[in-house]
């Protein structure tokens, strides 16, 4: 019952922040280069839906690591069942943030890609990702999941590296926008929107790890009760 009910809140919540980025907010002008403001229209609303997904996935791999951890340490199913779960979902929302960022670059850079840090190591960080979900599906034997621990905890190094890219590096990519820094163009409404948008994506990302998490572990008590059956069966034969 409550997760039907946290299903049907976050489905609301979904709506009206889509509401509030699509028709709500008025179009703004943004920073292109130092002096110079484009008016982006419509394209711009694309900021609630790139940076949200940012965010998010950032979380997913967060809880990715501390749950591969937790498996290393104790070896528990649940643990690497919500390290699966996670990295699903992560990879998800990373591949959002690959697929709306070309659609802000082409009006501001007039590209649609270009190899900068920002860019570059978010794009790594999805294929680590993939690299992780491919050596679960194909890989054989009962250690695939300390293997798959190891890559996610090794792999999770490249999530701060994508959040600092901008701060170390000079890059194509704009500066943070939040907080009030240069190249920041928040105003109370659009900070406003932008949370909220965060937190419709933040719940479906929760109903998606559990659903996710709970078919994994339906997974495992199958297969362990396979196991089990596979070790009795020559005691039944021998009799």
């Amino acid at each position: 019952m409550r997760f039907k009910l946290f299903a049907v809140l976050t489905g609301v919540l979904l709506y009206y922040a889509a509401y509030q980025a699509l028709w709500a907010t008025p179009p703004i002008k943004v920073p292109a280069t130092p002096g110079k403001e484009i008016e982006l229209g419509n394209i711009f609303r694309i900021f609630y839906y790139h940076v949200p997904s940012a965010w998010v996935a950032f979380g997913c791999f967060l809880v990715n690591f501390i749950a591969s951890i937790v498996y290393l340490v104790k070896r528990t199913r649940a643990s690497d069942a919500l390290a699966l779960a996670t990295a699903e979902v992560g990879l998800v929302f990373t591949s959002i943030v690959l697929l709306t960022g070309p659609i802000w670059a082409k009006p501001v850079w007039g590209i649609w890609w270009t190899w900068d840090a920002r860019l570059t190591t978010t794009l790594v960080l999805w294929l680590i990702y993939v690299s992780y979900l491919l050596l679960r599906k194909f890989s054989e034997g009962g250690q695939t999941p300390v293997y798959a621990a190891v890559l996610a905890i090794f792999g999770f190094i490249d999530v701060p590296i994508v959040y600092m890219s901008i701060r170390w590096w000079r890059t194509q990519h704009p500066q943070p926008v939040l907080g009030g820094g240069e190249g920041s163009f928040i105003t109370p409404e659009i900070f406003r929107v932008l949370m909220l948008n965060f937190a419709a994506f933040a719940a479906f990302a929760a109903l998606l790890i559990y659903l996710r998490y709970r078919l994994e572990r339906y997974r495992q008590d199958i297969d362990e009760a396979h196991a089990v059956r596979a070790l009795q069966a020559p005691e039944r034969m021998a009799r």
